[in-house]
């Protein structure tokens, strides 16, 4: 009966320090609460707890405060990143000089490969679905003629982070890639999704979109991106929007023949979205401004990467604004395998706090793959014989995970050169 009476008492002591730790006034951006005045200056009534129950109640909150990280603002803790906490690790980024690696994946073994490569380099990571992406991990023989698969195997993805990226002990973002217009009911079905988990969870399933809508006017571009924001900020989502176009070509969006004119991105057109998107109450926005950017890896001299663009857009908002801030704008940079390290650390200087890999991760999980084949490939050959013997199996080569392992170490060695790069190492 002891016993009893001191784990009750431990349990009514952790509730209370719970609720007094909870204890809120208004909501404030991002729908986060604001500690009241009593709370927040220490003034809530102690409790006096001894021995083994006042032990307990130490661990209890010891385990919470190991969760937090040493640099990182404080609402950023281990798994998936949104809301406030998200706003707070994309200005920290800004701030303090680096940009995340956005990966774009394909299944469970390129999702792991990113949590497992940000472990490595002590950063945070974004995890990126495209449409198509999002239709492979449904299964490709799905109908999808509503987009289906795509809104399904994105959502099967998202929860799958959600279930071990605190394992890995770093900060997720849950990122959609590029939807243009004639997508854009991907995207509602995705919102349809973060919406159900809102209500529940408080917070939404996915961190944040990308709407790529630069074929259309910029005018039209901004308007559709400004209702969509409208739809974002109820239930903490992120927005983030393209303005002139990425040329190359990636998941279906072919931009190969484009003028280059539309390659860069004028600070007035940056300036023109920047006041109509922050007129949307609690929304939040990155811009994905071109500056040269190119899908897809080419022989030097074939991409003319202009960073230049960024600092001169940032110089003329500051002015618009009379800002004391030198980077009010968070950009994006679209493009990113195959830059130089001079011109992404440029991009970084001029507020880029997120940089999109994908062709440089999908070589890597190839070579991986491949690697692994040609160092077995004697082991490969059947089921039963291989160097060793005749009649020796080979059941432990052609286990598809093995491969696949080779494939995810790749792909995880090269986020963190791509971390290396981006100044993402031991930001933790």
């Amino acid at each position: 009966e002891g016993r009893r009476t001191m784990l009750r008492v431990a349990l009514l002591a952790a509730c209370a320090i719970s609720a007094a730790e909870a204890f809120t006034g208004p909501m404030g951006m991002f729908q986060r609460p604001v500690l009241s005045k009593a709370v927040s200056s220490g003034r809530a009534m102690p409790l006096k707890v001894s021995g083994p129950a006042r032990t307990s109640v130490l661990g209890l909150k010891a385990a919470a405060t190991e969760t937090k990280f040493a640099k990182l603002p404080a609402s950023v803790k281990p798994g998936v990143v949104t809301g406030q906490a998200l706003v707070d690790l994309l200005d920290y980024a800004k701030e303090s000089g680096f940009a995340i690696p956005g990966v774009n994946i394909v299944g469970s073994n390129s999702i792991n490969a990113c949590m497992e490569a940000a472990a490595k380099y002590g950063g945070p990571i974004m995890v990126t679905f495209s449409k198509g992406g999002g239709q492979f991990i449904a299964g490709k023989t799905v109908d999808n003629d509503k987009d289906q698969a795509s809104i399904a195997g994105a959502v099967a993805g998202a929860l799958h982070v959600r279930a071990v990226a605190k394992l890995y002990g770093i900060p997720v973002i849950l990122h959609t890639d590029h939807c243009q217009k004639a997508w854009l009911p991907w995207i509602d079905g995705l919102m349809e999704e973060n919406e159900k988990y809102f209500k529940e969870h408080g917070e939404p399933l996915f961190s944040s979109h990308m709407l790529d809508l630069s074929e259309e006017s910029l005018e039209e571009n901004v308007a559709i991106c400004k209702d969509y924001l409208e739809r974002f900020a109820k239930c903490n989502v992120l927005l983030e929007m393209e303005l002139g176009v990425t040329g190359g070509e990636e998941d279906g969006v072919d931009n190969t023949d484009v003028d280059s004119s539309r390659l860069y991105t004028q600070p007035e057109e940056v300036w023109y979205t920047y006041q109509e998107l922050s007129q949307v109450p609690n929304g939040q926005f990155t811009v994905a401004a071109s500056f040269g950017n190119v899908h897809g890896v080419y022989a030097p001299g074939n991409v003319d990467l202009q960073p230049v663009i960024l600092h001169n857009t940032q110089k003329y908002i500051q002015e618009k604004l009379g800002t004391d801030e030198t980077k009010p704008v968070k950009f994006v940079f679209h493009g990113g395998s195959g830059s130089s390290i001079e011109d992404i650390r440029y991009a970084i200087e001029g507020g880029v706090i997120k940089m999109n890999i994908d062709t440089d991760t999908q070589w890597a999980f190839w070579d991986g793959v491949r690697g692994y084949e040609s160092k077995y490939h004697d082991f490969l050959q059947g089921q039963i014989g291989n160097p060793e013997g005749e009649t020796k199996p080979n059941k432990k080569y052609y286990d598809p995970r093995m491969m696949l392992r080779a494939g995810e170490e790749e792909m995880a060695a090269r986020l963190v050169k791509a971390a290396e790069d981006l100044k993402c190492v031991d930001v933790l």
